[in-house]
């Protein structure tokens, strides 16, 4: 599975269609004033939904934020497992040339348009942290995510360190890099951290995922389960 192909190249522009906001985790964050957390799979989903369902347009004039944080709603309802529209469908950002740039001078709206963080902590997917590990079944997370990504398609990911409690967080995979015969990096977008990727690595000797600097903390070892979308989530 590791003799990898060359990686196409990276799926987003990291520090243009990523968020300039960060979540913040609870765990790690107990008594920080106003804090944002709790949306880790909202905000990885959502880079995802702003590629495909926005256009922005810097030239255009700007809004009033209200009007901002109702575009940010139109475009994160549309369902996560459908097809990209066409630019004359999507849902135009007046103002702002990226996510980067329009969510950094706009964060309070576009936090806004987020709206709450429902899913974030009952997304079906997130169950099977309770369940045991079969062999195989963390090498075959990995190879389905590189199949995924050579086909142009990143990839949210539900990393966990459970029954510790540690690290249970979401992240977009968009490109990856080979790490010698029986590794894999996978470069990530981490909610949790605006300002650089993040790198995930499965290790195929023991089947885990490791040490990765991830929502503020190094844990030992993770394991990673995909995160499916549907017409029901």
């Amino acid at each position: 599975m590791l003799a990898l192909q060359p990686s196409p190249g990276p799926l987003l522009g990291f520090g243009v269609e990523t968020f300039a906001f960060r979540n913040d985790s609870r765990i790690h964050h107990r008594g920080k004033p106003d804090i944002y957390c709790n949306r880790c799979f909202l905000m990885a989903r959502a880079v995802g939904q702003f590629q495909r369902f926005a256009r922005f347009e810097p030239a255009a004039p700007r809004l009033r934020p209200e009007a901002y944080a109702a575009r940010v709603w139109r475009v994160i309802r549309r369902g996560a497992w459908r097809a990209p529209l066409s630019p004359a469908h999507r849902v135009v950002i007046p103002g702002y040339p990226s996510l980067h740039a329009f969510s950094g001078a706009e964060e309070a709206a576009v936090k806004a348009g987020l709206r709450g963080r429902f899913w974030t902590l009952v997304h079906p997917t997130n169950w099977r942290m309770t369940f045991p590990s079969l062999p195989g079944q963390q090498e075959r997370v990995a190879r389905e995510t590189v199949a995924e990504l050579r086909a142009g398609r990143p990839v949210q990911l539900f990393v966990t360190d459970f029954p510790r409690i540690e690290l249970n967080h979401s992240v977009l995979v968009f490109d990856y890099r080979t790490s010698g015969a029986d590794a894999v990096d996978f470069v990530v977008y981490d909610p949790n951290d605006p300002s650089a990727p993040g790198v995930v690595r499965f290790d195929r000797r023991d089947e885990r995922f490791h040490p990765a600097p991830l929502c503020g903390v190094t844990v030992p070892r993770f394991r990673a389960f995909r995160q499916y979308y549907s017409p029901l989530f």
